[in-house]
């Protein structure tokens, strides 16, 4: 069956026309120059031929091989954008009508096409005038004209819509609305109409090119898209007030340029520059269309295997949370963190850090919910993941906490912690699980440690053991630690008195007034098998003794209350944990030694450990 193109479609859309929905073939597709996200087609109507460049969002089309050489497409949604002075088709959206075909015609490119049909038009006029005064009687040339139609296809040409040649008039139409993922740097006039997901903070900067301010927000439309808007100077002042999130506003006359992944986490390419030119209309309407927020969830055991620097969004039944610890960064600015443990039905659990005022709003909240005997779902917007003493995530500036949120996901965790979830033995990623550990967390008795050797190998060996604290000791049990940011990590190295009130750090080099307090804990554990000693540091310090080691250092030596400070410690012995430890033979002195870290001290919850327990009898009787 024969295919027919439609005629004049290049032409057409070369004039204007992006209604007609044309069929075209596909001569030949090209990656644009080092691009490997980018695809350059050349378009026929059979006629004339036309370069166009497809829209990413279609790069599966043609990896999938559902558009190739040879393919006839209808051309659903299309620009057409002068770049360089050169006329270029941008698909935004297609279908595939025929995969394979033969290719049609002897196409050439457009403007060649004009050419012969010019030169060919203005040969037949000097014939048929020359004809005309020779010989008046010959018959009109006209046929020899109509003849000629089929053999050289005219360019299309819109009706004109002018009077008198009077001036000519602006295009003041509204531009119009595109998804967000149609958006491409090679646009003229553009609208979306998205709702705003997330807005940050007016920030200053200084660089080469002098002072300024900057801020932006993050948008979603009906169909998914998502991109980040950026405005600095008098445009931040501007539009900061007028844009809310939650809000939908319609978009247009702003610039696109490369999304700068270091600092933008969104899954575009692109990024919008508000100019001041540009327009933000808030539609007063409310669009169901439009979703709150567009979440990606990741299970928390699929954490471990992600890259550091991760952007990702996680959700999960808060289990646990620290107080607030005031942390000094290397600015001179002083900040608050609060550490938190998230479980989800995947049978891990991860420590969520939260920085700044996340600790005081949501972090107010969710400690007083655990305090009441709740525990609360908590869903989380973009944080970042970090690899540092295993795997846990921490907010940054575009974070956003969900306490509760009404959401699926929320209610089966919910159903699943109910369900036993919440006496549900779980693996932590973070701290317990570093470089050269092993999945597996082996259980071993106390007397296996020597027995077997433990830590004398060359990696760390990692075991837990179900054990009590029979001896802390108190003289020594924090040190005095640097509270300074080093990237996003805290120094803690172990600081000197600089002066009566100042602090000194040899590392850092630098003062400050108040340094931080770390416990470096030396506990003695037994089980059935025996007894060994350990040193649990600062989270694993908090876990056992329930309290910062700076409430308990000012206790003891600020405020000498030797019977409330002697009360926490009797209430931290004879209580029965299941530790994680790591065992590694280092050199004191010119002495190898074994050294055995506490990296989580878990009390023991009997309902989980009684099932461990008759899983492990079912195997041996059977």
């Amino acid at each position: 069956m024969p295919v027919h193109l439609t005629p004049n479609a290049i032409a057409a859309v070369n004039a204007g026309d992006v209604n007609s929905k044309p069929l075209v073939q596909v001569l030949d597709i090209n990656l644009i120059g080092n691009s490997k996200d980018r695809y350059r087609f050349l378009l026929s109507d059979s006629v004339s031929t036309q370069h166009a460049m497809l829209a990413t969002q279609l790069n599966d089309r043609v990896k999938n091989g559902s558009v190739k050489k040879g393919s006839v497409v209808q051309l659903i949604e299309y620009i057409c954008s002068t770049i360089q002075n050169r006329k270029i088709i941008v698909v935004l959206n297609m279908e595939t009508i025929i995969p394979d075909c033969e290719i049609i015609g002897k196409p050439k490119l457009l403007s060649e096409s004009i050419s012969t049909f010019s030169k060919t038009v203005h040969e037949k006029e000097s014939e048929h005038r020359e004809s005309k005064s020779n010989n008046s009687s010959t018959p009109s040339s006209s046929s020899n004209m109509q003849n000629f139609g089929p053999t050289v296809q005219p360019p299309y040409k819109p009706p004109p819509n002018y009077r008198n040649h009077g001036p000519i008039m602006k295009n003041v139409a509204p531009a119009r609305t595109i998804p967000i993922a149609a958006l491409n740097p090679y646009q003229g006039r553009w609208a979306i109409k998205a709702r705003v997901t997330a807005k940050g903070d007016v920030r200053r900067y200084n660089n080469a090119r002098g002072d300024g301010k900057v801020f932006s927000f993050d948008l979603l439309d009906s169909d998914g898209g998502e991109i980040r808007v950026t405005c600095f100077n008098a445009v931040a002042d501007r539009f900061f007030s007028s844009v809310e999130v939650g809000k939908v506003y319609l978009i247009s006359k702003g610039s696109l340029k490369p999304a700068q992944k270091n600092f933008n986490h969104l899954k575009n390419e692109w990024e919008i520059f508000l100019e001041a030119t540009s327009t933000v209309e808030l539609c007063v309407d409310e669009d169901d269309s439009i979703p709150k927020q567009q979440f990606s969830f990741k299970a928390i055991n699929e954490i471990e295997n992600l890259e550091n620097n991760s952007i990702i969004d996680v959700i999960g039944i808060v289990v646990s949370i620290n107080p607030v610890v005031p942390i000094l960064r290397k600015n001179g600015l002083e900040t608050q963190r609060r550490n938190m443990n998230l479980k989800d039905a995947s049978g891990c659990s991860v420590e969520l850090t939260l920085w700044g005022e996340f600790c005081n709003k949501e972090g107010r909240e969710l400690q007083e919910l655990l305090d009441s005997g709740l525990f609360p779902v908590l869903a989380v917007k973009a944080v970042k993941v970090n690899d540092f003493s295993g795997k846990s995530v921490g907010t940054i500036s575009a974070t956003q906490l969900f306490i509760n949120p009404d959401f699926p996901e929320t209610r089966r965790l919910q159903e699943w912690f109910d369900r036993g979830g919440k006496n549900a033995a779980s693996q932590s990623i973070s701290r317990d699980i570093m470089t050269g550990a092993s999945r597996n967390m082996i259980r071993k008795a106390v007397s296996q440690i020597k027995g077997e050797g433990l830590g004398r190998s060359d990696k760390p060996d990692w075991i837990t053991v179900k054990a009590t604290i029979t001896f802390l000791k108190t003289d020594t049990f924090c040190y005095t630690a640097c509270p300074l940011m080093i990237g996003d990590r805290q120094c803690n190295k172990k600081v000197i008195r600089s002066g009566n009130t100042r602090w000194q750090c040899e590392r850092c080099n630098q003062e400050f007034e108040e340094c931080e307090y770390r416990y470096l804990l030396q506990a003695q554990v037994q089980d059935h098998t025996g007894l060994t000693w350990v040193t649990a540091f600062q989270e694993s310090g908090e876990e056992i003794l329930g309290c910062s080691a700076k409430e308990l250092y000012l206790l003891k030596y600020e405020e000498q209350d030797d019977e409330k400070f002697g009360e926490i410690i009797r209430n931290s012995l004879f209580k029965q944990y299941l530790f994680r430890l790591k065992i590694k033979e280092e050199m004191y002195g010119e002495e190898q030694q074994v050294k055995i870290t506490v990296v989580k001290a878990e009390k023991l919850n009997y309902s989980s450990e009684s099932t461990y327990l008759l899983d492990l009898i079912s195997k041996i009787t059977v």
